[in-house]
């Protein structure tokens, strides 16, 4: 183990896109570990929209990362010291909500081991058994309420969170339509993902696509996107549907309000219920989602992509994935490599 830490620190809150000065790689001595706390080697480092959001100073749902300190994220590692009675060095835990550093010095009880799934990779715990996976699951089933034969549509769908709610939707008899930024992402939702239909928004006319795949209308909207692409979906809402509101990445990089939705009364016409959620509203129902998702992937039914980027120099930069449409499923960084099972 290197005596030597690497963080990335928030020197500047962006204005429109990410750029180069706004984060700093900062290299740190580490120091004797405290009592009680762990020291974990980061394996993987999940990139994700929020990441945006802590960056600037709006009103959020918790407070943005401060100037000077360490860029905010989730990540899995392995344990290399403890002076916690409940892990052991080589312990694979889920760090919750630390920082993009190399390593990270933790209390054990924040920390989260992981159970050794056979045939499952380290990876689904960053996909379908991690955040994105009880974001998808939790915003479906509990704010969306799926009955058999309806028709979910799914924005950014091939994305982390978008690739598993319309899987949980056919798993639960529905009919999964999903909206996309290129052919290659909308071949992998019908012909991998089972989605029964997917529009390519950067070739295709949406609302045309829309009537053609949502003839009888769309019972629930996953929205993560916002913009005109949620003005589309409004406009063919059904009676009684259910929008959960996940995210608005469209507009996370705006430097002024946008203006919208401009279809907002027919959401009253339609008596859609519209809720915004955030994961950590489920925290404490996590392990029913786990069970659930879980029980899924060892049958076959959730398929799920992760795109790696390596090396930690390379996060800031390649956080524009998600935002440009260039990640297939789950963006992550590999800091270091998976030890050896």
């Amino acid at each position: 183990m290197s005596d030597t830490n690497k963080t990335w620190v928030l020197r500047a809150r962006p204005v429109g896109d990410i750029k180069e000065s706004d984060l700093e790689l900062v290299e740190s001595p580490m120091g004797d570990l405290a009592e009680g706390q762990v020291r974990v080697r980061t394996i993987y480092l999940s990139l994700d929209p929020t990441n945006r959001i802590w960056m600037s100073d709006m009103d959020a749902y918790m407070p943005p990362v401060g100037i000077g300190d360490g860029m905010r994220g989730g990540s899995l590692g392995t344990v290399v010291e403890s002076r916690h009675p409940g892990f052991e060095a080589g312990d694979i835990v889920n760090t919750g909500l630390g920082v993009w550093a190399l390593y990270q010095d933790k209390p054990g009880e924040e920390l989260n081991k992981l159970p050794v799934l056979p045939g499952v990779p380290l990876t689904a715990y960053m996909g379908p058994l991690g955040a994105t996976g009880m974001t998808a699951y939790f915003g479906l089933m509990d704010i969306g309420k799926p009955k058999a034969g309806e028709t979910v549509l799914v924005s950014a769908a091939a994305g982390a969170v978008g690739s598993m709610v319309g899987q949980i939707a056919k798993i639960q008899g529905c009919r999964a339509v999903g909206i996309a930024g290129s052919d290659e992402k909308c071949a992998w939702l019908t012909e991998h993902a089972g989605f029964d239909a997917a529009i390519n928004y950067k070739s295709e006319d949406v609302g045309a696509a829309l009537d053609k795949h949502c003839p009888d209308g769309i019972d629930i909207n996953f929205e993560n996107v916002g913009g005109d692409i949620m003005d589309e979906v409004i406009a063919r809402l059904s009676d009684f549907s259910r929008m959960p509101l996940c995210g608005l990445i469209s507009t996370y990089n705006d430097t002024e309000p946008r203006p919208g939705p401009y279809n907002f009364a027919n959401l009253l016409m339609r008596r859609t219920l519209v809720k915004g959620f955030i994961v950590i509203d489920y925290l404490d129902r996590f392990p029913e989602g786990i069970q659930a998702m879980a029980g899924w992937l060892l049958e076959g039914k959730i398929k799920f992509e992760t795109d790696i980027v390596e090396g930690l120099e390379h996060a800031p930069a390649s956080l524009d994935r998600l935002f440009t449409g260039k990640n297939l499923g789950k963006l992550v960084v590999r800091v270091s490599p998976e030890p050896e099972m």
